[in-house]
């Protein structure tokens, strides 16, 4: 990793209190151990710093409840933490109207979920073509964006085929092709092989990450699996809602020709 580049995403003391606000109404009422007290409860984030790169590709890892996908979710701007700030290329995320917000998160940013969150009731042609729709394109075109995507990804037979007519690793393709499609700056991936087989996972996450390479795109994929988070140059580690001492940032390294390790199960986070 070059640190002599500037960071594209940062994030600075980031705290997360979601029984915060549960808090207020028993402010009359204090727990025990004192007058004022209340009784301690855990933060989703703790005081969490972050630095994200121009092309780096970062994966975030540790066991359920740690944090993983609440610090990806204010990275991207869906929550506001409670303190602390998040800045994507030096302006501060919670200075922005929300409209800005959603279009950055529309044009910006890329999303790669779980269960891959297509839209029903539309074909793969348009399920990928809907957000360049939002951000003005005409539909023509934005169809036509989307056939090219299908067909880098080997999927120009399912163009007209609805997410219920595919398997899981058809439609995380096209959740791919979707975040791709908007050229995006990050790509914020949810434990995007958590509901595969090993073999499919590991054939979306080589195509995830060689995608994301060929659009220099920066990556933040959160993971409990070790065999995914090594596709990425970089990991953190979280428990209770904070990020370990991180190992020094090294350049990506290119995946071995060697049959990988087998993937964990696909177990919600």
């Amino acid at each position: 990793m070059n640190n002599t580049a500037q960071p594209i995403l940062t994030a600075t003391d980031l705290t997360m209190d979601y029984a915060a606000q549960a808090a207020k109404p028993r402010a009359a009422q204090p727990a025990p151990g004192g007058p004022g007290a209340f009784a301690p409860h855990p933060l989703a984030l703790n005081r969490v710093n972050f630095t994200l790169y121009p092309g780096e590709t970062v994966a975030v890892m540790g066991p359920s409840g740690s944090g993983k996908s609440t610090l990806l979710h204010a990275l991207a701007g869906i929550i506001t933490p409670t303190a602390g700030a998040v800045q994507f290329r030096g302006t501060n995320l919670a200075s922005m109207p929300d409209s800005a917000r959603t279009a950055l998160r529309r044009n910006a940013f890329g999303f790669v979920f779980q269960s891959g969150q297509l839209l029903p009731e539309l074909p793969a042609v348009e399920n990928i073509a809907l957000p360049l729709m939002l951000g003005g394109m005409p539909y023509a075109q934005a169809t036509s964006q989307a056939v090219l995507w299908l067909e880098r990804f080997g999927l120009r037979a399912l163009m007209n085929q609805r997410p219920g007519e595919m398997s899981g690793g058809q439609m995380q393709r096209v959740a791919i092709a979707r975040a791709l499609s908007v050229g995006p700056a990050v790509i914020f991936a949810d434990e995007p092989t958590g509901a595969l087989d090993q073999t499919t996972g590991h054939e979306v996450m080589r195509l995830l990450m060689d995608a994301a390479r060929a659009n220099n795109a920066s990556v933040v994929l959160v993971t409990r699996d070790p065999n995914v988070a090594a596709y990425c140059s970089h990991t953190v580690q979280m428990r209770d809602g904070m990020i370990t001492p991180a190992a020094p940032r090294t350049a990506a390294q290119p995946r071995p020709q060697t049959q990988p390790a087998p993937m964990q199960g696909g177990d919600a986070r």
